[in-house]
């Protein structure tokens, strides 16, 4: 009788464990001039950024913002401009965590920053192509871009601004000639 009361118990702790890690990672879905872009967050890897990165998210501040930032056959940029290349004001930066094990692979999303690496405000970039340099230096402590989610689906949509015209605007180059807009990026339903 002893040995059911156990088992009972061990199995229930089983189940609650794979509910926990059956938990789906939170998704917002980035929806552009271009089309939409269904991404996953790595909350558990990149708890700071992630939750920096809904902060930003839930109070509507991407609505209108551009991808400011294209470079064909790296990566996309976006989330700090407006269309009149004005930039958004932000909340404070958040700690770098690219000492995370997530790589800049193609697909990744990451924080965009400045020499500083605790400097990742609201600015994110979409990594076209595996970008492995700059990922955080196990060798030279160098610290990277920190990776905080993957796009899930809408990668073709990814590519297809990573190649449009560009110019230098404002005095900032590889601008899109047409406007990118990010009309809203929303946590999924």
């Amino acid at each position: 009788m002893k040995f059911v009361r156990v088992a009972v118990l061990v199995l229930a702790a089983l189940q609650g464990a794979l509910a926990i890690a059956a938990e789906p990672r939170p998704q917002v879905v980035i929806r552009t001039s271009a089309g939409d872009i269904h991404v996953e967050l790595f909350p558990e890897e990149s708890p700071k950024t992630v939750a920096n990165f809904l902060s930003y998210v839930d109070s509507g501040f991407y609505s209108g913002t551009i991808f400011h930032r294209v470079i064909s056959n790296f990566m996309i940029q976006g989330g700090g401009f407006t269309r009149e290349m004005q930039e958004k004001p932000v909340g404070s930066p958040v700690e770098n965590e690219s000492r995370n094990h997530l790589h800049n692979e193609r697909g990744t999303l990451a924080m965009a920053r400045t020499e500083d690496p605790d400097s990742a405000t609201a600015q994110f970039f979409v990594n076209v192509r595996a970008n492995l340099r700059l990922d955080f230096d196990y060798v030279t402590r160098k610290p990277g871009y920190t990776v905080f989610g993957r796009v899930v689906e809408g990668m073709d949509v990814v590519d297809g601004i990573s190649l449009v015209l560009t110019q230098t605007t404002g005095g900032m180059d590889d601008v899109p000639k047409s406007p990118i807009t990010i009309e809203s990026i929303e946590r999924a339903k």
